[in-house]
């Protein structure tokens, strides 16, 4: 999955969750500017802080990085 989707649909599950970029990274214990820089598709997002994203978000890892998803809408 290309960066910039990935980030757009990290974004849109934080956003559903209610959280801003401050307390996605406060949760995650990372700055800020990382979780800017992987929604924007600016910075890869290892796999590991996919996983970490996914458990905190209470989410499936596998929703975050789906290729095909008809039933999700990206915004």
């Amino acid at each position: 999955m290309d960066r910039k989707r990935l980030g757009r649909r990290i974004k849109a599950f934080r956003k559903l969750k209610g959280y801003t970029q401050i307390d996605l990274a406060e949760k995650l214990d990372i700055p800020i500017s990382t979780i800017g820089a992987v929604e924007r598709g600016t910075k890869q997002a290892s796999e590991k802080l996919i996983q970490e994203i996914a458990a905190v978000l209470s989410i499936e890892e596998n929703e975050i990085v789906l290729k095909e998803d008809n039933s999700y809408r990206e915004s």
